[in-house]
This record gives structure tokens, sequence and C-alpha cells, in this order.
């Protein structure tokens, strides 16, 4: 008698025992002996059907749900739940990468950078990395390509190479922002590719060099810096200063009908 675990119904559970029949094998040499049933949906030995693992990892892979709480939807432990997505997350991390036109390529923060030091020169060397490079579809719907450990030019042409060269020649446009070791890396793996740059780094650059002139410019003409960003970014209040008042962040002058009808008591 066994009794695997599969979806539940609803709220509730399904109890599902099965009475397995057990065979045994006539043969000396046989280093098994004896057999049970089994199906593909519950192989031998299996406390879990094969349903609920993969309902499992489509929750994670596909629901954008976290392992922890796919766990406790299904009444599963953390470690099952997270081989559960591995498994079907080998369905995506092993099919071949949709035709790209237009690749994209940023770095990303993950978690803090990790140093060990050799026993025999007592240096420090970096085993992990706190930069990623990620590699996405940024004109079609393909998504995150990869992503790598790293952000130098040995990281990303480490990736490009892992990739077919009919799949590299379709890239006609590779999308950076204003990062010399990605653009040295494309001229080196995509030589046929034109680099692009993205508008909000370029915007984002402006936006620096205008607040870099306004700050000297206000050390010219008043001979001081520039004063404190006010909430609209701006490095010196003093340009942007308006006169208008806020409905909801100032108070209107004494003896407006304002005051007169919500707050009569109020001394001026």
């Amino acid at each position: 008698m066994t009794r695997p675990r599969d979806l539940p119904y609803g709220e509730s559970g399904l109890e599902f025992p099965w009475h397995k029949r057990r065979w045994w094998c006539r043969e000396a040499d046989c280093p098994r002996r004896s057999f049970t049933e089994q199906i593909p949906q519950i192989p031998a030995g299996a406390r879990l059907t094969t349903r609920l693992r993969g309902a499992a990892g489509r929750r994670i892979r596909d629901a954008g749900s976290t392992v922890i709480q796919a766990a406790r939807d299904l009444h599963l432990s953390w470690p099952t739940a997270m081989e559960a997505f591995r498994t079907q997350a080998r369905d995506v991390t092993e099919a071949p990468l949709p035709r790209v036109a237009v690749l994209g390529i940023d770095e990303t923060r993950r978690g803090r950078p990790r140093w060990e030091q050799d026993a025999d020169t007592d240096k420090w060397h970096l085993t992990r990395d706190q930069w990623h490079t990620g590699f996405v579809d940024a004109l079609g719907h393909g998504g995150l390509l990869g992503q790598v450990e790293g952000r130098t030019i040995a990281d990303v042409l480490a990736w490009l190479a892992t990739t077919d060269l009919d799949w590299r020649k379709g890239i006609g446009y590779v999308a950076i922002d204003m990062s010399a070791t990605y653009r040295a890396a494309i001229h080196i793996g995509l030589p046929h590719a034109t680099v692009v740059v993205d508008h909000f780094h370029v915007v984002q650059l402006a936006d620096k060099m205008l607040s870099m002139v306004m700050r000297r410019t206000t050390a010219e003409t008043r001979g001081r810096r520039g004063g404190r960003a006010t909430r609209s970014g701006r490095p010196d209040g003093g340009f942007y200063a308006t006169a208008r008042t806020s409905p909801t962040t100032s108070s209107p002058p004494c003896g407006s009908p304002s005051w007169a009808r919500g707050r009569s008591g109020r001394r001026c």
C-alpha cells in the first residue's frame, strides 16, 4: 500500500491509495530480485506524483511565484519545490534561442562580492562578483536570453561563444549604455552589428552635464555653490523656484475664505 501525494482539489486534498503488486525474479543473478508496479505519473519509490511536481515547477517558472510560496500553497518542502523548478527550467534554458534583431546588454548588481584568501600566497581572490551581465531581446518577445557573472570583455565574449554563428549573424543592432567595455566586446564578438546607446543613459548624461554647468554658473555669478537639490531634482533652487502654492502642503493666507469656513479660530 502506498499513498503518493497529488494535486489538491479546490481547498481540500486528495487521497490516492494504491495497492501495488510485487513480482519476484526467479533468476539468481538478478540484482534487484523484486519489482513493483509503476506508471509514468508515479515512478517506483515516488512519494509525489509527476503532475504535482510539474505544477510546482511551472508555478515558479511561469506564474512568477517564489519557491517558498509555491511550497506553502502545495504543502511541499522548499528543496522539493526548488528541485521541481530546476526540472521545469531546463525546458527553457536548454531550448534554442529565438531569432533576435536587436540585442540588449546591460549590467545588474546581484548580492555582494565574495573573496577568498590563497593559503600559499596570502593574496585575496574574487570568487563571486557582485555584477552580472544580462542579455535580452530588446525588440522582440524573447525576454531574458542569458546572464553571466561579471561585466568584463571576456565575460561577454564567453556568452556569445555559446551561441550559434547563424544566430549571431542575425543580430543587426546592439543596445547598451555608454560602457566602453561592452562596446569593445561587441566590436570583437559582433563586428557587423551597429552599437546603439539607449535614450535613458543619453538623457541621464545630459542631465548630469546640465547640473555641472548650473553649479559652475552659480559659483561664477553669485560667488557660492549651487543650492541643495529641490524636490524636482534640480541642483539650484534659485533657478527653478516658483511662487505657486501647493494646496496640500502650504497653508493659505490668514483671513481667506478657506480658513473662515474650516478653521475660524486660527490666530494670525
